[in-house]
């Protein structure tokens, strides 16, 4: 079976409102279709991804290309497990966990995107929640990190509400434009001592050695 050659596949996180979980072959169209329809307002530019760009068919090209690019290179020394975001069995967005030389330094980067019409209900807040939960309760991670614009008051919020600090800044060029990221950071030590939802982690134990644990 493909689980066993390919566990992620295996793989639920399942929080108070939403299930994250790697689509199949045969599932990865919709949440490209999720992100065909729009991710954020005409007048809003919250990413550094460029999905204003284009039609929606180079937006959903942008989500199969980043589902295949992250299962055909990952490496133990560098990975990124990207989940789709499901809600009563339906497609809502995509979150991603990444790390390089993760068995070393212990600390992993989030991110997320949602559709428009799933915004604003806390789903972004528990598909986060879900991705940290698989973190630190089971990938042992000593530090989550996140890069968000300073006017992506939605993720920022999300980040504050479950303890992220400010940890400087970045700079990104998208175009001709350099632009200006907070970067931020939640700990080990912030993360055990908050009080949070249940989170159920299942399949995790198979994919060990690919995480290089």
């Amino acid at each position: 079976m493909l689980v066993d050659l390919w566990p992620p596949y295996g793989l639920t996180i399942v929080t108070p409102t939403v299930q994250l979980r790697l689509p199949r072959e045969e599932e990865i169209a919709a949440p490209a279709d999720v992100a065909a329809a729009g991710v954020h307002r005409a007048d809003e530019r919250p990413f550094l991804t460029p999905w204003a760009e284009g039609d929606p068919a180079d937006r959903a090209r942008t989500v199969l290309q980043g589902h295949w690019d992250g299962l055909a290179s990952w490496r133990v020394p560098a990975w990124e497990l990207g989940l789709g975001v499901f809600r009563a069995g339906e497609p809502i967005g995509m979150v991603s966990l990444r790390a390089n030389d993760f068995p070393i330094v212990r600390e992993v980067v989030t991110s997320s995107w949602l559709g428009l019409p799933h915004q604003g209900r806390g789903y972004g807040t528990d598909a986060r929640l879900g991705l940290l939960t698989l973190a630190f309760d089971h990938l042992g991670a000593r530090a989550a990190r996140t890069e968000v614009f300073r006017d992506n008051h939605a993720s920022q919020g999300v980040s504050r509400k479950l303890g992220y600090v400010p940890d400087g800044i970045s700079v990104d060029a998208r175009g001709d434009e350099a632009l200006v990221s907070d970067r931020l950071r939640l700990t080990r030590e912030v993360w055990t001592g908050r009080p949070r939802a249940a989170v159920t982690v299942e399949g995790f134990d198979a994919c060990r050695a690919l995480f290089g644990l």
